[in-house]
């Protein structure tokens, strides 16, 4: 048997032992004699939605509870009927449309994974909390200000509920970063944090060609090469490396100064690149760096310098006390890691909710992203707290918005065209 995994057969057959003899399995399973089940229900049934839920079916068997799919919903039916053929949901909880995550929070379903694009995340999950579900949500959790406004009341709302909310950004789950974290930047093994860079530069992502969209479900079948789906690559994908610089750093960035372009990209209205400088206060940069271009240096990862030495965030795993509890199983990979945590803290009835976090990194490469599209310093302060400041930015709003899709009043956007920051010379 794998570490950390248990069968079903071994699960009754210690059941029957005294507590003290556990042979290896979780403390939490000893109590009961038929394992528990959980309702789970998936909302963005592509690639990623469907991953999410293997991971959820993997984590419900490394803890001896059974986990049933028992809705489905997707912006496309016909994919939602595969989704449901392939988890075997019946077609009548298999639901399509704009408005299809209604039904999957009418169901009977205890925790709802989302993995819809990023613009739908705010509408989702408000929807989630309101009807008192658990929550498992892939990042990015917003495209601008407003949204990551939305995501942070609505988590507020969660724990005042006393749901548990786990997010996407899996590095956080990633033992090893979780081991070098308490070492480094809670016990201070490496003294003060001086500065740092995070980088997500890879290769050319996604179309390869012009999309030319006439229709809202164009949009969204390519949703990743639109800024008012995705957010920009920034928010999209560099949301991970962004995640590990608020963690160590221990909160989000005060400002952000950048630039970015597009020089290759051949659809959508994307930059290709972003170099963003966020101050942390007390003297504490890191360097942000993102592209998408084939042909070029890449890297993706964080590196982080303190007094007596420097991490990447994850080879330091040495902390004199370990954050993580001694009978939580240990998955294979951080993705599984996830739900084995999700289902873990329901199990012992534990607080666990992610909103904040991932939210404040959504908002901190939103902020990236407004500096590098206007071309000025942005402050937090501007896009988050104080709706005075610079109103302006305070309401940024990407359009179309996940209302626009519900009422049928989406716009399509220009394809080619991105901000020009700066003012014409001559």
């Amino acid at each position: 048997m794998e570490q950390g995994r248990l069968s079903r057969r071994d699960f009754l057959r210690t059941t029957t032992l005294c507590a003290g003899a556990t042979l290896g399995v979780p403390a939490i399973l000893i109590a009961s004699q038929q394992p528990k089940v959980f309702r789970i229900a998936l909302i963005g049934c592509g690639g990623r939605g469907r991953g999410a839920v293997n991971d959820a079916l993997e984590a419900g068997k490394i803890l001896g509870v059974e986990v049933r799919v028992v809705a489905v919903a997707d912006y496309f039916p016909e994919r939602a009927l595969q989704a449901g053929k392939q988890f075997g949901v019946p077609p009548e909880r298999c639901f399509g449309g704009p408005t299809a995550y209604q039904g999957v929070m009418e169901s009977e379903a205890e925790i709802v994974l989302m993995a819809a694009p990023p613009l739908f995340r705010p509408v989702h999950f408000e929807a989630a909390v309101k009807a008192g579900k658990h929550v498992f949500m892939e990042k990015p959790v917003a495209v601008d200000p407003p949204g990551c406004r939305r995501m942070l009341a609505a988590g507020e709302e969660a724990t005042k509920k006393g749901l548990v909310v786990v997010a996407g950004t899996q590095r956080r789950h990633d033992w090893n970063y979780r081991l070098t974290h308490q070492a480094v930047a809670v016990e201070g093994a490496l003294g003060r944090l001086y500065a740092g860079r995070v980088s997500w530069c890879g290769g050319h992502a996604f179309a390869r060609g012009p999309i030319r969209p006439q229709r809202p479900e164009d949009l969204v079948r390519t949703w990743q090469n639109w800024q008012s789906l995705s957010g920009d690559h920034i928010v999209e994908q560099h949301v991970h490396n962004i995640d590990i610089a608020n963690w160590f750093c221990g909160h989000p960035p005060l400002s952000a100064v950048g630039f970015g372009g597009r020089a290759r990209r051949p659809a959508g209205d994307m930059y290709d690149f972003f170099s963003v400088d966020f101050d942390y206060g007390d003297g504490v940069h890191i360097h942000s760096m993102c592209r998408q271009v084939a042909g070029c240096w890449n890297w993706v990862g964080q590196e982080f310098v303190y007094e007596r030495g420097r991490t990447s965030g994850s080879d330091y795993p040495k902390p004199q006390n370990s954050p993580i509890p001694k009978d939580l199983p240990q998955a294979k990979s951080p993705y599984i890691q996830e739900h084995v945590d999700l289902l873990y803290a329901i199990l012992k009835g534990q607080p666990l909710n992610e909103t904040r976090s991932v939210t404040e990194a959504t908002a901190a490469a939103v902020l990236g992203r407004t500096a590098a599209y206007t071309g000025r310093q942005v402050f937090w302060a501007e896009i988050v707290e104080d709706p005075k400041k610079n109103p302006e930015l305070y309401n940024l709003t990407l359009k179309p918005t996940a209302e626009d899709f519900e009422r049928g009043t989406v716009e399509i956007p220009e394809e080619g065209v991105v901000p020009r920051p700066g003012v014409a010379v001559g």
